[in-house]
């Protein structure tokens, strides 16, 4: 979806029009909860997955659309990504504050994995998000657009302004690269 696109459906979602809001809804929630899934570790989960998270959040977000200016390519994007991270952490903290509910029981499965192995992935996954701030902004919306959102590079293209799908497969292919280095900084 094109920015221009994307700016005259934020106009009629402002003035009420609830297909645009399905349209912006269609194209972001899928993407969103792509973005979103794993980062939410499960101890922090209730009730509801990632996916009701997200969704909850895009929904309280629209809300606040008539207050975000876009401000460039991927523009939208972001917020609603931040929304959603910061919608995450919330979580995170509350669930923190909250006593566990019951003790384990032994009859209960195992995911398989050890404590350290649990550990060393959520070590990597920090060193990927450290490495992936120190990206220039193009540099990093690449990457997740592409890796953590699943865009096609026709999409990456669109989103970024570049000519063709092959332009944007050259970029984040530069992308990885860069990120590949930022990570072995660590």
């Amino acid at each position: 979806m094109p920015a221009t696109e994307t700016i005259l459906l934020l106009e009629r979602v402002r003035a009420g029009d609830s297909s645009a809001l399905n349209r912006l809804m269609d194209r972001y929630l899928p993407r969103l909860s792509r973005w979103a899934s794993g980062r939410l570790p499960g101890w922090a989960r209730d009730v509801a997955d990632t996916d009701d998270l997200v969704q909850d959040t895009l929904i309280r977000s629209v809300a606040n659309l008539n207050h975000f200016e876009a401000r460039g390519e991927g523009a939208l994007q972001a917020y609603l990504r931040g929304a959603v991270m910061n919608r995450i952490r919330d979580e995170i903290r509350r669930k923190q504050r909250t006593p566990a509910q019951a003790p384990l029981e032994s009859s209960m499965q195992s995911d398989g994995r050890s404590p350290l192995e649990a550990a060393i992935g959520a070590q990597t996954l920090a060193k990927y998000d450290r490495a992936l701030e120190r990206l220039e902004p193009e540099t990093r919306e690449a990457v997740i657009a592409r890796i953590e959102m699943g865009c096609s590079y026709a999409e990456v293209a669109e989103l970024m302004g570049k000519p063709s799908a092959d332009a944007a497969r050259m970029m984040v292919s530069r992308a990885l690269v860069r990120l590949a280095e930022e990570m072995r900084r660590e």
